[in-house]
């Protein structure tokens, strides 16, 4: 793929309210030089260009080296969630001694493979669950080194005295990876699957004095949506179409009503496994219909009544089918597959 010029980013759009933005991690947005990050609306950049690190000490791809500062490589010691935690702290730090608002895009690379925690935080997991696999003690491990980060970027906004005065989101772009010892709760499937275990993910989010602590929802929202979330809390007007919805309203403890939304979902890989087809999933209230592989069947599910995905009703509710398939194939037509 290739990262369209014409494509406003929400560093772009923020640099209107004049905030300073930067990126620190992962890009994975394109190797190019005219698609780098401070070509794409990033004041700074501090991370890795590519889409995956082979060992988190090397911080190598296929051999090539793509960590950065700015355009000018770089070669930093450590684990990289280590460098990038400290990276955004003393970026915070910095940032403190400005009037200047900043908007910045943590991008951890783990816990995706190698599953490569610092030897410390396995014997402390192992040292709490015992009975648990190698596999799920290292991958626990490797998530509490990325929580333990975190931490470490919270306290820095708290101790620059700039925690009040911050809209702090968290969240993760993909469901877990089972087979490296990764669970996703009680839904089905894992990374890669459009079932929910790949494709439904907690988030979290975090205002002082504006969203109201210890609240939970269930409102089903997704990532494009955090561009005109961050747009309405920094002021900014969103004037050119996107498909994203502000979803403000919840953080601060409002009802959306999002019931006739449709969420479309469409993955295109070039393994052997999918010789370059796509993958589909449309969902319209607790309506979802997904083609799991280019080869498998359509299946419709009811997540309200089945959040569990176990019951295929594609051959016994025709009309939901009919409805969903039709939605399903005017998606395809607008964004290809």
């Amino acid at each position: 793929g290739y990262f369209r010029q014409d494509a406003i980013t929400l560093p772009t759009m923020l640099k209107r309210a004049g905030y300073h933005t930067s990126l620190i991690g992962k890009w994975h947005l394109g190797l190019d030089p005219e698609n780098h990050p401070c070509r794409r609306g990033f004041d700074h950049f501090r991370g890795f260009l590519g889409d995956m690190m082979d060992d988190y000490y090397t911080h190598q791809r296929h051999g090539y080296n793509y960590m950065r500062t700015d355009e000018t490589e770089i070669h930093p010691e450590g684990h990289a969630t280590d460098l990038f935690t400290d990276w955004a702290v003393e970026h915070i730090q910095n940032r403190s001694e400005s009037e200047q608002p900043f908007f910045t895009y943590l991008a951890y690379n783990a816990p995706h493979t190698p599953i490569q925690p610092p030897e410390e935080w396995i014997e402390r997991v192992q040292k709490r669950e015992p009975d648990a696999s190698p596999e799920r003690i290292k991958y626990v491990a490797l998530v509490e080194h990325v929580d333990a980060g975190i931490g470490k970027v919270l306290d820095a906004l708290d101790q620059t005295e700039q925690l009040s005065n911050t809209l702090v989101i968290y969240t993760s772009d993909n469901g877990g990876q089972m087979s490296v010892g990764a669970t996703n709760g009680p839904y089905r499937g894992q990374k890669g699957d459009m079932y929910d275990g790949g494709i439904r993910v907690p988030a979290c989010a975090m205002w002082s004095g504006q969203i109201p602590s210890g609240t939970v929802t269930d409102q089903v929202a997704l990532l494009m949506d955090l561009f005109p979330t961050a747009c309405e809390a920094a002021g900014v007007e969103v004037d050119h179409e996107i498909e994203g919805r502000s979803i403000l309203p919840t953080f601060m403890g409002e009802q959306q009503n999002f019931s006739d939304r449709i969420l479309y979902w469409v993955r295109r890989e070039g393994t052997p496994r999918f010789l370059g087809l796509c993958q589909h999933a449309v969902r319209k209230g607790d309506l979802k219909l997904l083609h799991n592989t280019p080869f498998d069947p359509l299946e419709l599910f009811h997540l309200g009544e089945d959040p569990r995905e176990e019951t295929d009703c594609a051959n016994t509710q025709n009309e939901a089918f009919t409805t969903m398939g039709k939605i399903l194939q005017k998606e395809i037509q607008k964004a290809g597959g």
